[in-house]
């Protein structure tokens, strides 16, 4: 489960809006201070997300909570999106090649256009794949649970 922390920013009944911000990587990397990449991370400002959940967790607004989302459902999801149309592609490839060129004696741009032809086809079976209801649901992140309450310390 990725999990995330987030900042409870209002409470309407049992909908809640919560706000998480979205962390650069460069903080965390050694090579921050000699790195472009990461001194324009320092530069622009952090933006944030807002989103809404319906919970019955006894929570009030400024309390931090942690939001998941399955690894497993996104990195299905990931892998159809990306190798989808590279299985087109290279499928609708060889049978081009093949059958255009080799059995038919046409110009490879015609083996091409027809791997071009299965880029496509396989984009389209992700997207329609991707705009499932089941998948859409699986891929919206869960109010998991309160993080403990902090307590300020004011003295050492």
């Amino acid at each position: 489960m990725i999990e995330e922390t987030a900042k409870v920013i209002a409470i309407n009944g049992r909908q809640v809006i919560v706000q998480s911000t979205i962390k650069s990587t460069c903080h965390s990397c050694h090579q921050q201070d000699d790195c472009g990449s990461g001194q324009i991370a320092k530069a622009i400002p952090h933006k944030s997300l807002t989103t809404e959940f319906t919970t019955n967790i006894n929570i009030k607004v400024g309390d931090e909570v942690v939001l998941g989302l399955p690894e497993d459902i996104m990195l299905s999801s990931a892998f159809e999106v990306y190798m989808l149309p590279l299985l087109g592609l290279i499928s609708f490839a060889a049978v081009g090649q093949f059958t255009l060129v080799e059995q038919w004696q046409l110009h490879e741009l015609f083996a091409f256009l027809f791997a071009l032809c299965g880029a496509f086809c396989g984009f389209y079976i992700a997207r329609y794949r991707q705009k499932n209801s089941k998948v859409i649901n699986n891929l919206q992140p869960k109010l998991l649970r309160k993080c403990a309450n902090t307590i300020a310390v004011t003295k050492i």
